[in-house]
């Protein structure tokens, strides 16, 4: 049993990486506190969904700009410094969020706002501490790390919301905000007691050198991002994690479907909605609790191709569910009946996901130069976060012409299709070691 369950090697040997990981899993379960309330806040002042949706677009521009100029500035700079000065903006933020609700002001344009500078912060704070960690753990342990994040991260996404909805019911939006202040206290914390990482000219403890003491020209602007894009662009392995990655979810994303199955083809309302959500978060999180046969796997590449694949026919089981629940409606039967297979597929999905993410971030931290990290983190940041909002715009217009069951079977089918072309055209991913990695 204990070889199935999570790698704890990285949290009992780095005490910096420990006091991180404690941090984080604090700060992201009041960070989705915080996330949740603002757009029930946004709904309660407005009525509007288009209101609440406008709240991902100040998100979503702030946090492309900010994660590739803050992966940059990442590769140039101190990263603990840059780490603590972000993320004491995103505390500072989330301070405002609370005194704006503790005032009663009520202006819809203070939240877009905040959210904004919020989501921008975010933008330079996740590739920094993603250039960080290797530094703490070493690239060994990377998969365990990266194993025991994606569990954090998962639990927040089913927490998050399930508090924001009875916290905000129950004490207001005030003192729902108030405990992302303070959570996020233990990731300043850590990010304070994290010891001085410059960026590596190369790797090894004896080898390495500062950039600066290197001889290579500190230059922070564009012109090192695009530097970072031409370097993604010559390393094969390190560029598919990221093609791979938009074929899947431009294909397969279904979250935008989800609303329509749970409350109109399943018959279940919001609360069917609520556990199709859950559900692919709890297949995140059980990837990570059992995530120890992820750490003895060397083939990364191999296991990004076949994850995405599961993720591919995942969604179209779920959608085969959908269809027979929308027949069984239709001839009189009980579509609520088919909710928890439904959720099961999902929840396959989420797992699936989450060891494909696992995998292409590890490739990329352990295949790139440390003194890009910050700028390839930068860009992984960016697809993460802009991929699905493709797949949502995607899957939304598909399903307008195709019905939902038809476009979550068509886009899982197409979305296998996709990632096996990919590696034809590529086989030398599927060959990725580990334990040599090559970019």
């Amino acid at each position: 049993m204990a070889r199935l369950l999570a790698d704890l090697t990285p949290l009992r040997v780095s005490p910096a990486y420990r006091r991180l990981w404690i941090g984080n899993s604090l700060s992201a379960v009041g960070t989705q506190l915080t996330l949740v309330a603002v757009s029930l806040e946004v709904f309660h002042l407005t009525g509007s969904s288009l209101a609440v949706g406008m709240l991902g677009a100040f998100a979503l521009v702030p946090l492309v700009v900010a994660g590739l100029y803050g992966g940059a500035v990442a590769d140039h700079v101190d990263r603990r410094k840059l780490a603590l000065a972000s993320s004491s903006v995103l505390w500072l933020t989330a301070v405002l969020i609370a005194a704006q609700a503790w005032l009663g002001l009520e202006s819809v344009w203070v939240l877009y706002v905040l959210v904004a500078v919020h989501s921008g912060a975010s933008g330079i704070n996740q590739p920094t501490r993603g250039a960080i960690i290797p530094a703490l753990v070493g690239l060994k342990l990377l998969p365990a790390a990266n194993a025991l994040n994606m569990m954090t991260f998962s639990v927040a996404m089913m927490v998050g919301p399930l508090f924001a909805g009875v916290l905000v019911a129950q004490v207001g939006y005030a003192w729902t905000y108030s405990v992302d202040v303070v959570t996020f206290l233990a990731a300043l914390y850590a990010v304070w007691r994290l010891p001085s990482l410059p960026p590596q000219r190369q790797e090894g403890a004896d080898s390495a050198e500062p950039v600066e003491s290197a001889g290579v020209r500190r230059r922070v602007g564009w012109g090192s991002v695009v530097e970072g894009f031409r370097f993604l662009g010559s390393r094969p392995n390190l560029r598919m994690t990221f093609i791979a990655d938009i074929v899947a979810m431009a294909t397969a994303f279904p979250r935008a479907l989800l609303p329509a199955i749970g409350a109109v083809v399943l018959d279940g309302g919001e609360a069917a909605v609520g556990i199709l959500l859950a559900a692919m978060a709890l297949g995140a999180f059980l990837t990570g609790l059992f995530s120890g046969p992820l750490t003895r796997i060397v083939r990364h590449g191999a296991a990004v191709y076949w994850s995405i694949v599961a993720w591919g026919l995942s969604v179209a089981g779920f959608g085969v569910v959908v269809y027979l629940a929308a027949r069984a409606g239709a001839s009189g039967g009980e579509p609520q009946n088919y909710l928890w297979v439904a959720a099961a597929f999902l929840a396959l999905a989420g797992c699936a996901d989450s060891v494909s993410s696992v995998f292409r971030n590890t490739i990329l931290q352990s295949a790139t130069p440390d003194h890009l990290r910050g700028r390839l983190q930068g860009v992984f940041i960016v697809v993460v976060a802009g991929g699905p909002r493709v797949g949502e715009m995607l899957t939304g217009g598909a399903a307008e012409l195709l019905t939902e069951p038809v476009t979550l079977m068509a886009g899982g089918v197409l979305c296998v299709l996709g990632v096996s072309t990919l590696m034809r055209w590529q086989p030398g991913f599927l060959k990725y070691d580990s334990r040599h990695p090559v970019p």
